[in-house]
């Protein structure tokens, strides 16, 4: 897999209305469990339509991962220009940073939002130019926006083996469990040690 699209929940479908939510670094680790293997067997470009939430979150964890994987290019492909112009002064801010130290920007409409055919147009495209995604996204929490680009990323995955790669609650759970332990000293043998002994 050389070119992987990386999406899912808005920040706003999880509750999250800063970035200084405890939450956001058990996902953004979450994230980094999946891309790291992938990294190691050649993946080159990371690609997001840059919405406030998962798709931003994804973008800081693979620009911090650059240091180890300094081949890593990453990408925001929009649906419309400015698609941040309406968001908040601090969510804007976050969103230029992140924008002004990735390698590509584009926007797949030139235009500002005028309708939904703009959402429709970049998730093909999207989906055209990437080998497989990464979908933050649990049914399980009840629907949200991502169900939309799950359905279409399964039925390509069924058509032409698209590669479909899934992050759900209880990864991020697991994510947050790490931690913990790591709070309270114990070491990844140690973990694996209490893990058998149960």
């Amino acid at each position: 897999m050389k070119n992987l699209l990386i999406t899912g929940y808005r920040a706003h479908e999880l509750g999250v209305f800063d970035q200084k939510h405890k939450g956001i670094p058990y996902i953004r680790r979450a994230i980094e469990a999946k891309l790291v293997p992938l990294l190691e067997e050649g993946l080159e470009w990371i690609i997001t339509p840059g919405q406030y939430g998962v798709d931003l979150w994804a973008c800081e964890t693979a620009l911090e991962l650059k240091a180890q994987y300094p081949d890593l290019k990453i990408s925001i492909l929009t649906a419309f220009a400015g698609q941040e112009e309406k968001w908040k002064e601090d969510k804007q801010e976050y969103y230029r940073s992140i924008v002004n130290r990735i390698d590509y920007y584009g926007s797949v409409s030139k235009q500002p939002f005028s309708g939904a055919w703009q959402f429709q147009a970049r998730d093909d495209l999207l989906l055209r130019k990437t080998d497989g995604i990464l979908l933050v996204y649990d049914d399980e929490n009840g629907e949200a926006s991502p169900k939309y680009m799950k359905m279409k990323a399964l039925r390509k995955n069924a058509e032409d083996g698209y590669g479909y790669i899934a992050i759900g609650a209880e990864e991020i759970q697991n994510a947050a469990n790490e931690e913990a332990y790591g709070d309270f000293g114990y070491d990844d043998e140690s973990r694996q040690n209490q893990r058998l002994s149960k």
